[in-house]
């Protein structure tokens, strides 16, 4: 798909520096499906990109389609065009699947709310993996807060995140753990762990939940 000339669109929103859009989001054909299935694969990874560019921006984890239809993401108001909600759902549908990079996952099975990863549990896992590196903080006990509203993380783009892509981040390093360690600890009856420690073997760092350790 050819990109129109002339600067990006810039978006405002009330609690957010403004966003600037790329050049196709002033390209009227961009809000059709195209029917080349060539043309169109190269329109969804454009958009995958700016809905990841977009939620990364405004810190958004969970994109509610329904919500967020007529908004400046899908809606541009300069062309009075946007997507159809069927159009978001197909792009988005597309961007959890492998030839979308699995950047995107469904909430449900009605197919209206979505995480978008922008980065990936599996992303976010290393990010925190090498901040305890980064901070020396191997064999200590670390809090869910402290690692989402700390001080210490403040300049972490993790720092305020949201609770569930956090717990699902932290499970990632939990499976790169020990087996073993796991397998004999682990409780099928206790409950969800607030608290986090890290611990390392053979060079590499993990993180276990605290209530499975010593059990």
């Amino acid at each position: 798909m050819a990109n129109p000339s002339g600067a990006g669109s810039i978006a405002n929103t009330s609690d957010s520096p403004k966003f600037i859009f790329p050049r196709d989001y002033s390209f009227p054909p961009f809000y059709t499906i195209q029917p080349n299935l060539t043309t169109r694969q190269e329109q969804f990874q454009k958009w995958s990109s700016l809905i990841q560019s977009y939620c990364r921006h405004h810190r958004i984890y969970r994109l509610s389609l329904i919500d967020t239809i007529s908004s400046p993401l899908f809606y541009n108001t300069q062309l009075k065009k946007g997507l159809s909600l069927a159009d978001a759902v197909t792009i988005v549908d597309w961007m959890t699947g492998s030839a979308g990079g699995k950047r995107a996952e469904w909430i449900g099975s009605e197919k209206t709310i979505a995480w978008i990863w922008w980065k990936r549990p599996e992303e976010w896992a290393s990010a925190l993996a090498s901040w305890v590196e980064e901070t020396a903080q191997k064999n200590t006990v670390l809090t869910l807060y402290e690692l989402m509203e700390g001080e210490a993380t403040i300049s972490q783009e993790f720092h305020k995140m949201d609770p569930e892509v956090m717990q699902k981040s932290l499970q990632v390093l939990v499976k790169q753990g020990s087996e073993v360690l796991l397998k004999s600890t682990a409780r099928p009856d206790t409950p969800q762990p607030s608290v986090f420690a890290s611990t390392q073997k053979n060079g590499i760092l993990y993180l276990v939940a605290a209530s499975k350790i010593n059990s």
